[in-house]
């Protein structure tokens, strides 16, 4: 296929994905004494975190990438009319939950590692999480139901079963298992946004092609 710039942008979800997980395995080295298996990823970021110079340098292609990557997509489908409205309506709802997560959590950073949740800017976090969350939900539902619907977007439909899937492992590990284990099935959510992000930019440098029908008609 003729790629245009805005299908090369789509490999920016790949970098930011290799970012992040640059910024997770890294960040802790700078942090004495933090525990990854117990520990919430969001204690590496925090105001006062001892690793949050270097959790700022590793992420930095994944704090751009990612709603870079995210918008691309979202202007693609809306331009090539690719797929059926509820296909689109799930990746717009994805594009949203990225920007919300951006300039979220940047506005409402933890001001303390490992504090508990108290003050205002720890709640405001809270409420920043709960917004990425629903709406991750919620887009990756969409995809799904459309995936079954629509043959052709049986791809997109199947990846983000397994993205939903790794979501809700974080929250049932975490009630199934005790505190020391937090921070192992709290990655399983963090990672979760960020993978299908990636996943959901090799089909846009694909164009799309051969997973989604376009108003109907095959691609």
């Amino acid at each position: 296929m003729n790629r245009k710039l805005i299908n090369w942008l789509g490999l920016l979800g790949v970098v930011a994905l290799a970012s992040y997980a640059a910024a997770m395995i890294f960040s802790p080295m700078a942090f004495p004494g933090y525990n990854w298996m117990e520990q919430a990823a969001s204690d590496l970021s925090a105001d006062s975190a001892p690793s949050r110079h270097l959790w700022d340098q590793l992420s930095a292609l994944y704090e751009t990438g990612s709603v870079v990557c995210a918008t691309c997509i979202a202007i693609y489908v809306s331009e090539n009319k690719t797929g059926v409205k509820l296909f689109r309506l799930g990746l717009y709802l994805f594009t949203i939950m990225n920007w919300i997560s951006k300039v979220g959590y940047q506005m409402f950073a933890l001001s303390d590692a490992g504090k508990d949740i108290a003050g205002f800017q720890e709640v405001m976090h809270m409420v920043v999480t709960v917004c990425v969350v629903l709406l991750s939900i919620v887009s990756l539902i969409i995809l799904i139901i459309t995936g079954c619907k629509d043959k052709e977007a049986k791809g997109v439909g199947i990846w983000a079963a397994i993205a939903l899937i790794m979501m809700f492992m974080g929250p049932v590990g975490m009630a199934a298992f005790p505190p020391q284990y937090f921070g192992i099935f709290e990655r399983f959510s963090t990672f979760t946004a960020v993978g299908y992000n990636a996943v959901l930019g090799v089909y846009l440098f694909n164009g799309f092609k051969r997973s989604v029908h376009v108003d109907g008609l095959n691609n």
